[in-house]
């Protein structure tokens, strides 16, 4: 009976040991995956969620959204408050560049930590900013526009090049016909914000 008593003392004492070494390990395996893990993965958690967030602007704007879908540069958003008392449908484009902060609730921001598996990315996330802004120019879906500098243009995308996009300015509620139109603007890419879209023209 003593050396039942002792053995089982010795295997309480080593299965303690092992339980505290893989804790350790485990939460070094943890801070490891973390310290690993892009802004790009966080949001893409956040979007296949529908998560309502506060996103903060380079422009200085605060916008109440619920993130939708990812691009490579890029995050689509559907605005919260913003036109919703006249029923209005309204997709935000915005560069990942001109993202300065995201506010979510603490239980979406720990399960944003939980990123999927990189095979698990869709297709539409390797298309770029300019890819979409092509679309977007092919179909003549009139936009709002909101630069770095705090200038904000209505009109329509007549092209969109490598690094800038050509816009045809015109009053909102117009179709670009030649004589709605009275400017044309060089935007780049590097002073977009946001691009704000008609929800019911991107379907």
């Amino acid at each position: 009976m003593h050396w039942d008593r002792l053995f089982e003392d010795l295997e309480g004492q080593l299965a303690s040991e092992w339980e505290a070494e893989r804790a350790v390990l485990d939460a070094e395996s943890e801070r490891l995956r973390i310290a690993r893990l892009d802004l790009r993965s966080r949001l893409r958690a956040l979007c296949r969620t529908g998560a309502d967030a506060t996103i903060d602007l380079t422009n200085g704007r605060r916008i109440p959204v619920s993130l939708q879908c990812l691009g490579a540069d890029w995050v689509a958003v559907s605005t919260r408050g913003m036109g919703a008392a006249h029923g209005d449908s309204t997709a935000l484009f915005l560069p990942l560049a001109a993202v300065s902060g995201v506010a979510t609730d603490h239980g979406m921001l720990l399960a944003s930590l939980d990123a999927p598996p990189s095979a698990d990315i869709p297709l539409r996330e390797r298309m770029t900013l300019g890819f979409l802004l092509r679309d977007l120019a092919r179909r003549r879906v009139p936009v709002h526009i909101s630069t770095r500098v705090g200038d904000d243009v209505h009109g329509t995308i007549d092209r969109a090049a490598a690094d800038h996009l050509d816009l045809a300015v015109h009053d909102a509620g117009q179709a670009r016909l030649a004589g709605a139109v009275h400017g044309f603007r060089i935007i780049p890419f590097s002073a977009l914000v946001a691009v704000r879209a008609p929800g019911d023209q991107l379907r």
